[in-house]
């Protein structure tokens, strides 16, 4: 007979999962240095985008003021 009674016994399925080691990283000084140059990134951006809504706005009240003449 082939294999006996060890054949018979289940077996796993698949490939056997491995865990992955998670470690807590402490925020070093480089990170809190790109903080700050992000921070710095979204002023600026808010402000542009602060002076283009302005801009536009100020072009559509134009653009009604001429209508009503």
């Amino acid at each position: 007979m082939l294999g006996g009674i060890d054949a018979l016994k289940p077996k796993k399925k698949g490939r056997l999962s491995i865990k992955k080691e998670t470690k807590k990283k402490s925020p070093a000084n480089g990170s809190q240095e790109a903080l700050l140059a992000e921070l710095e990134y979204l002023r600026a951006e808010n402000a542009y985008l602060k002076k283009l809504n302005a801009l536009v706005q100020e072009k559509e009240a134009l653009q009604r003021k001429k209508k009503r003449k």
